[in-house]
């Protein structure tokens, strides 16, 4: 089978290797459509672990079902879900299960950007979701990045009302604005450094959008009755935006750090403003299985659209261009992968 092999973000090769053999418990996935995720070309967190095939937001149809396996069946249309947690250590049944070692070790044989995966019988047990009729299989690579907006959400305690300020209007960044926009959001708020994704957030449902070197504390004053925002969302991994997403944030609300950093970056803050501010500052990595099902439901339901975000579709020999377009970050939302042609 044909897959598309990362070394770096200027360098996918289109190589050949076998279709995996699948064994008791397991599957065998034709991928349809494999998205490409902003974390894929994060050279310093996927450049120790290459050469290898990426991918992770997979949907496909079912070619091959191993022994044992009852719940599936050749031909289902599904998605499938690369990280799962075991569901019984200390920190799934405290409800953390993404920091679960198992959830942190899963995932496919090779990779999404390849014309078939063998799907390991954990994933199977929890990490497969069967497509409505009414959901296409582009459609479908959303709900594995949706989830993790989801979880984000939840763990940041947003409530319908709050206003919200999205600080980079990347994929994850407009996820955000739109599932804001779908539970019950106030007013929602959108930066970013390039003027197409802040035209895209508005497209998304964002009320009011400015240019991250704007003052944006000051912005968000200005259109939100003179308050700052109750839940401040930091797409970006940057200390910058970080510390604007502090000074952006209003008495009482949260900050989620939802893009990440590379290892080793100190950032110092002033924690008196938190304590005397009830302010909090958290995190969010990954979605759980329950996450997924929410994200799949709102997806097919139709309150997150999702269609309309994607920009590209490109062959499987063309994932190296598509590589190039996500990271050149400038006119693209969503890159989609069609591995079968």
């Amino acid at each position: 089978m044909r897959i598309a092999m990362y070394y770096n973000n200027r360098d996918v090769r289109l190589e050949e290797m076998p279709v995996p053999k699948i064994g008791s418990g397991e599957l065998l996935v034709k991928v349809v459509a494999s998205g490409i995720c902003g974390s894929d070309v994060m050279e310093w967190y996927r450049r120790e672990k290459a050469p290898r095939v990426l991918g992770h937001e997979v949907a496909g149809v079912i070619t091959q079902v191993g022994d044992g396996v009852q719940k599936y069946k050749v031909g289902q249309r599904v998605c499938v879900i690369h990280h799962v947690p075991c569901n019984t250590c200390h920190h799934c049944l405290n409800g953390r299960h993404t920091v679960c070692d198992s959830l942190r070790s899963t995932n496919f044989d090779p990779g999404g950007f390849a014309e078939y995966i063998r799907v390991p019988a954990i994933n199977v047990d929890r990490g497969v979701y069967l497509l409505p009729e009414e959901l296409s299989y582009e459609e479908a690579t959303f709900v594995e990045p949706l989830s993790c907006v989801v979880r984000g959400h939840r763990i940041a305690n947003f409530q319908p009302g709050q206003s919200v300020l999205v600080i980079g209007s990347g994929i994850a960044g407009l996820l955000h604005i739109m599932l804001a926009k779908a539970t019950g959001a106030g007013r929602i708020m959108a930066t970013d450094i390039v003027d197409y994704r802040l035209k895209t957030a508005r497209q998304f449902g964002a009320d009011a959008t400015f240019l991250a070197n704007e003052d944006v504390p000051a912005r968000v004053k200005q259109v939100n009755n003179g308050r700052l925002a109750d839940l401040v969302v930091v797409c970006a991994g940057a200390a910058s935006a970080m510390s604007q997403g502090i000074q952006s944030v209003e008495r009482g609300g949260t900050i989620l750090l939802f893009a990440p950093t590379p290892p080793g970056v100190n950032f110092p803050i002033d924690l008196w403003p938190f304590w005397r501010d009830g302010m909090t500052l958290t995190t969010s990595y990954a979605g759980a299985p329950a996450d997924c099902a929410i994200a799949l439901e709102l997806i097919r339901s139709r309150r997150v659209m999702v269609q309309d975000m994607i920009t590209h579709r490109l062959s499987l020999a063309e994932t190296g261009l598509g590589f190039q377009i996500v990271a050149s970050a400038q006119d693209s939302i969503k890159v989609i992968i069609e591995t079968q042609r």
